[in-house]
């Protein structure tokens, strides 16, 4: 698989699994993304470590890492080729939770009829089993990732676009995303992660979608969204995703 194909497929699960942004017209098909957001967990073939070799044959250069205690995170941003997306790869530790909710999880992740990652991580279906959703529920109360991580798996949560390079500003473009259903959060830290005051910030939940759970029964749950991001400097040469997370929680230059 080449680096193209990689996105291509990281795209088309990405809009299977949120539709209402795949309908979205607001700009051109082919504008590009700033960033996008994985998120994995740090346990056995899944670990950000054993990911990352292969984003490196696919172009990707680790730039620097940070750390969200407060979070149980560990995230690493990767830079592309010219002037494709970011990747901003998020991975929860399991050490952060507490004794039953890190069991359950890890008895899930290590069931015998999961899958192994293969040569295309992050952008295929879930590789273990589904979970009931009165395990889903305890993982979700216990972090709400690791609930996310029970029902998608190592998967793209969101995308995050620059409002500079499609054109527009965030005022006119979180207009017309409501105008579209999408209403936006300005909360730097309703994400998955915080995000730098240096960027104006908007977070777009997705329209819930119901999901088939281990005992066969249905429940609406959110799976992710999509974000806008805009520098407050214009005249700044880097690019919005390299200064997306906080100055503070860098623990690495690599």
């Amino acid at each position: 698989m080449q680096r193209e194909e990689f996105v291509q497929q990281l795209w088309l699960d990405y809009v299977h699994q949120h539709p209402d942004i795949g309908c979205l017209r607001l700009w051109p098909i082919e504008a590009p993304a700033e960033y996008l957001t994985l998120l994995t967990l740090n346990h056995g073939p899944w670990s950000m470590e054993s990911m990352l070799p292969t984003l490196g044959r696919f172009g990707y250069r680790p730039q620097q890492r940070y750390a969200m205690a407060d979070r149980g995170l560990l995230v690493t941003s990767l830079a592309p080729p010219g002037h494709e997306a970011w990747l901003v790869l998020a991975e929860l530790q399991l050490g952060t939770l507490s004794r039953q909710p890190r069991e359950r999880l890890q008895a899930l992740v290590d069931d015998p009829a999961t899958d192994t990652p293969g040569q295309e991580p992050l952008c295929r279906r879930r590789p273990w089993p589904m979970p009931s959703w009165d395990a889903y529920q305890s993982l979700s109360l216990a972090h709400p990732l690791a609930g996310w991580l029970a029902v998608m798996g190592p998967r793209l949560h969101h995308v995050g676009f620059d409002c500079q390079r499609l054109g527009s500003d965030i005022e006119t473009l979180d207009e017309q995303l409501r105008q579209s259903g999408l209403v936006g959060n300005a909360d730097r830290h309703h994400g998955i992660f915080p995000v730098s005051p240096l960027l104006d910030y908007r977070f777009y939940a997705t329209m819930s979608r119901r999901q088939p759970f281990a005992e066969g029964d249905e429940h609406r749950i959110a799976l992710g969204g999509l974000a806008l991001v805009q520098k407050q400097v214009s005249a700044n040469q880097e690019r919005a995703a390299e200064l997306l997370l906080p100055h503070h929680t860098r623990c690495e230059i690599l």
